[in-house]
């Protein structure tokens, strides 16, 4: 049985595609992934306002010849709206000065079907039957239950086709409207700059020209999209969309929002996993001034409603709030690492991956390899709070809220109204850091819950930096457990790692889904494990999912963001144990693997890898995939004061197809810092039932004194795009303990790095 023959028949044994497929209502033989024709949608969905006239559900243009392109993906930063407004435009032939993003409505068209390619549990290159079916399958029940989502790593590779075809299509049928005014055969005609042409006569329109009659015409039933050869935009460094707002002032986050005749609401929930809301006193804050009502919110809340939030808030502070803690009082960070260790030690949890023989070879071996690693949970942190602003009027509720599920957040919404979703519309700002947190439709249903008793008012709702932090959907806590034996030439020859971990799929879908919720195989707690690449004849791998009170969710590169650590750092324990350099190392086990042994070798050449280091200091690599994307990191460290001190990140990936180099560069530096941070000084722990920490000063963010030299080379590729967002998270953490390793001779195995004396 081939390696990943080995996956199917594991994940086949229990069901696991069986139960997904049928979720979305049958098994889906025979159906593919939605055909981004299928996709191009009507000019009426995209709200042409004033004199603009649309051509598909994704393109308007005005008579001036500015380019409105709809965008179904949330601007957190990442520059998608510059990113997928590039390739309507690049099919377009568009004048890029006139090009303009506009978030898109909600609508089926703008689903986001890609997205779920990532929790298909397949090695990325397992192109059997199987797995193109499982692939396709959930493809089309993502499209299906029209998820308009922005995470995953996912929105340039969702948008590559769709996108591109909406602009061709567009393209073409101006063309179209050109040549009946000229009486010309559209083969005859060019476009270049918003404008098409005819050489032979001499003439030229706008594009704003030719709209309203390009509107009359049918679509195009089929369209060539543009070689590589001829990209124009596609790959080139245009100027992000957004910047321009964002450095006046101008641009506005979901937390900026001001409708007339805005209301304030300040909330404090049971700061106690589980607990409840038995009471409260609101005594003088009922009479403060500019205060409107004080109210408990189902019964785990108490919420102040007021003129501006600063009221609000000091009201809410007043309040005597009697909390029901529940059973889980005095649950504590030292009792969840012992119920994960004793997974690992009473169960062998689920197969995930298995190869060969490796308990018997293990069980034989001479010489056996074994550690553990364990890494704490995290919160998001984005530096918006989370807010939400909600109006209940005439029966029609209007939402304002920065949100990466604008789907779901509207379907929430609905819920809690008792309306109908046609009856909500969503406005959807920037949002000041997603991270996954903005996955989540908490804060939604609480501003319903608020609007509705405010009168016809518009309520916003803003939760204080300590509500974020203590009542977030945190990344798991997890411990890994490896046993390895190596060969004579000091390679793996058997590998065993089984994951103890809270399920973040069980719990992601329990709150967003819950029709859906099933506690089977998941494959986001185990992925960066599973799908090891390098070569080990006899590999298991078993996932052990672990229930915890604390609630649990997507943090960038999710499941990818702690397997990492764990299997990059046990592949240098092995290289270290075969008395190898772990650049070579790593480099022998990836011969199947060409794309991946290339991006290893130039993150290690424009490191320096193997060059002497000034005195003190040490260098560290790690390899990892995620999210269709190869990512590799040397990091160079040495120690101040006691502590870590990375001075310097050389970073290569493969992300596949390029559409804006600039955009790469900053996504892989932000992801970089979101990992550095989460490996030197990221943990929440638990006392009492609750989070003990509240703000940045417990909860510490990598400052610019400690920002190390970062250098990003993009691997150039014609193969289509790969995620972005999240791939250079993983490899951070596992490089910079690698090189602490090879400095101190400590091998860290728990998050954040702490040295020991």
């Amino acid at each position: 049985m081939s390696q990943t023959q080995g996956v199917a028949a594991t994940l086949q044994r229990r069901g696991f595609l069986l139960a997904g497929m049928a979720a979305g209502g049958g098994l889906l033989v025979g159906c593919g992934a939605p055909a981004p024709q299928s996709r191009l949608g009507t000019a009426a969905q995209f709200n042409p306002e004033g004199d603009q006239i649309g051509l598909n559900g994704w393109v308007k243009i005005s008579p001036d010849g500015v380019v409105s392109v709809a965008v179904p993906r949330a601007e957190m930063g990442q520059g998608v709206h510059t990113a997928l407004a590039m390739l309507v435009a690049e099919e377009l032939d568009a004048d890029w000065a006139l090009v303009r993003a506009e978030a898109a409505p909600v609508a089926r068209i703008y689903a986001n079907p890609a997205l779920m390619l990532n929790v298909v549990p397949f090695l990325s290159d397992d192109d059997g039957l199987v797995a193109r079916l499982a692939r396709a399958s959930m493809q089309r029940l993502g499209y299906w239950l029209s998820l308009q989502v922005t995470g995953g790593s996912s929105s340039v590779r969702d948008a590559w086709e769709p996108m591109r075809l909406a602009g061709a299509s567009a393209r073409a049928m101006l063309v179209q409207a050109a040549a009946e005014q000229w009486a010309v055969p559209p083969g005859s005609c060019s476009v270049a700059k918003g404008r098409v042409s005819h050489a032979a006569s001499r003439r030229q329109a706008s594009f704003g020209a030719l709209a309203s009659a390009a509107a009359k015409l049918a679509p195009p039933s089929e369209v060539a999209l543009k070689s590589p050869k001829a990209f124009k935009l596609i790959g080139t460094a245009v100027p992000r969309l957004d910047i321009p707002a964002k450095t006046t002032g101008a641009a506005q986050f979901g937390i900026d929002v001001r409708p007339p005749g805005l209301l304030y609401a300040a909330i404090r929930q049971c700061p106690v996993f589980g607990g409840s809301l038995r009471g409260f006193n609101a005594g003088a804050a009922r009479s403060a001034r500019g205060i409107k009502d004080v109210f408990g919110l189902g019964n785990t809340a108490v919420v102040v409603l007021a003129d501006s939030y600063w009221r609000a808030k000091t009201a809410l502070a007043g309040v005597e709030i009697d909390w029901d803690e529940g059973a889980h009082a005095a649950l504590d960070s030292a009792a969840i690492s012992s119920n994960l260790r004793r997974a690992l030690d009473e169960s062998s949890g689920t197969g995930f991956r298995s190869q060969g023989d490796a308990a018997a070879v293990l069980a034989g071996a001479a010489q056996r390899i074994e550690a553990e690693y364990e890494v704490p949970f995290l919160a998001h942190a984005a530096l918006e709070p989370v807010n939400c602003t909600a109006q209940f009027k005439d029966g029609k509720l209007s939402l304002w809220c920065a949100t990466q599920v604008p789907s779901l957040a509207r379907w929430k919404a609905a819920q809690a109204a008792g309306i109908s979703t046609d009856a909500v519309t969503l406005h959807l700002p920037y949002l000041g850091g997603g991270f996954g947190r903005r996955l989540e439709t908490d804060m939604v249903e609480q501003a319903v819950a608020i609007a509705l008793r405010s009168q016809g008012a518009p309520v916003k709702l803003v939760w204080s930096r300590e509500e974020d932090m203590q009542h977030d959907m945190y990344r798991p806590a997890a411990v890994a457990r490896f046993t390895a034996a190596l060969d004579a030439s000091g390679a793996p020859l058997a590998w065993l790692n089984k994951v103890a971990a809270p399920s973040i799929g069980l719990g992601t879908m329990s709150r967003l889904l819950p029709a859906l919720a099933m506690d089977m195989p998941d494959k986001n707690q185990i992925e960066g494990a599973f799908d090891l690449a390098y070569a080990v004849p006899n590999l298991s791998v078993r996932q052990l999912r672990v229930a915890t009170p604390v609630p649990v969710g997507s943090w960038r590169s999710v499941g990818h963001s702690y397997n990492a650590f764990f299997t990059e750092c046990f592949i240098d324990e092995l290289a270290q144990s075969a008395k190898q350099d772990a650049v070579a190392y790593r480099r022998r086990l990836l011969d199947a693997h060409p794309r991946h042994q290339a991006v290893l070798d130039l993150a290690a050449k424009q490191a320096g890898w193997g060059s002497a280091l000034p005195a003190g200091r040490a260098r560290g690599v790690a390899l990892h995939e995620s999210f269709a994307a190869i990512c590799a990191q040397v990091a160079e460290v040495s120690v101040e004061d006691g502590q870590a001190r990375v001075h310097r990140i050389v970073c290569a990936i493969d992300c596949g197809s390029v559409v804006n180099p600039d955009t790469v560069a900053a996504q892989v530096h932000s992801a970089i810092v979101f990992g550095l941070t989460a490996a030197l000084y990221g943990e929440i722990s638990i006392a009492k039932g609750r989070v003990v920490q509240s703000n940045f000063g417990d909860y510490r963010l990598l400052g610019l004194a400690a920002m190390p030299q970062i250098d990003v080379h993009i691997v150039a590729s014609a193969l289509p795009p790969g995620g972005v967002g999240e791939p250079a998270t993983p490899p951070v953490a596992p490089a910079v303990a690698n090189a602490l390793a090879a400095l101190t001779g400590q091998r860290l195995r728990r998050l954040p790095l702490r040295l020991v004396g």
